[in-house]
């Protein structure tokens, strides 16, 4: 039965517990009370699983657990765009965040790519997609997936509007089709300008974390 069907019929036995709290001019009920409250627990219990199961309720089984890891200290003007946090050859968690700063002055997005031992690359974001940014900083949730140790070059870009929006679309169509393949070099849109890059490590398995 669909989630649709189940929703309406929940709507109906609840409708019919109200009824059932209504009295005639005579005295009597329009709908016997035994029948409205059986209908009543039924009905909600209808409309609470309906939500669970569709995209009505959208919740997370698994709390995401996210990490900070060392921070480079950045003292005077900022006149590029830079991560700060993790540092070059660091041991990193399977999920953390990542943040740097920009010239004010830029008004490109910030992206963030890692490229693990596979030599294709795949766009970070979160709930907003681009990095954050305010006030100069930036941040971004992080994801790897990889074994104990691996190696990963973690890239910061500079995009444009059209290159933002192929970053954005791919994520979602990788999303739908529940398959995270990567990017070849040669799929980079044109208008993404690598400004920063580290080398970090896994220090945890993280495979099969997602």
């Amino acid at each position: 039965m669909s989630t649709k069907v189940l929703i309406i019929i929940g709507i109906v036995l609840v409708l019919i517990a109200i009824l059932s709290s209504i009295k005639m001019s005579s005295g009597s009920r329009f709908i016997s009370s035994k029948i409205g409250i059986t209908s009543g627990v039924i009905g909600v219990l209808l409309l609470i699983f309906a939500s669970y199961s569709s995209d009505l309720v959208s919740y997370n089984k698994q709390i995401e657990q996210i990490s900070i890891g060392n921070k480079l200290k950045i003292e005077g003007d900022v006149n590029q765009t830079k991560v700060i946090s993790p540092i070059d050859q660091d041991s990193v968690d399977c999920r953390i965040l990542t943040m740097g700063v920009y010239p004010e002055s830029n008004q490109n997005d910030i992206w963030v790519l890692i490229r693990p031992t596979d030599d294709r690359y795949y766009p970070q974001s979160d709930h907003t997609n681009t990095s954050y940014k305010r006030d100069g900083e930036w941040q971004v949730v992080t994801r790897f997936g990889g074994d104990l140790g691996e190696a990963y070059d973690l890239i910061v870009y500079e995009a444009d509007t059209a290159a933002s929006e192929f970053f954005s679309t791919t994520i979602e169509s990788w999303k739908t089709a529940d398959d995270y393949p990567g990017l070849k070099l040669e799929e980079m849109p044109a208008g993404a300008k690598e400004v920063d890059r580290i080398k970090i490590y896994t220090r945890k398995n993280c495979r099969g974390v997602f």
